[in-house]
């Protein structure tokens, strides 16, 4: 065999594993930032279920 095929074909086999390898990143990559906007998405802004009535909602301090 030409040592010229198999020198493409090392190369063809390399670059296909640098390619899954960054596919996977690029997926880590996107995880980890929906993660962080799902931290920094607002909180409800109605009070929570638990609470008695009148608690958690605004406080009207115009007089």
């Amino acid at each position: 065999m030409d040592m010229s095929l198999v020198a493409a074909a090392a190369g063809m086999m390399t670059a296909h594993t640098q390619s899954q390898i960054a596919t996977r990143a690029l997926k880590m990559n996107l995880a980890a930032q929906a993660q962080v906007l799902q931290l920094l998405a607002p909180p409800q802004t109605g009070p929570a279920a638990n609470n008695a009535p009148g608690i958690g909602s605004k406080l009207d301090i115009s007089v």
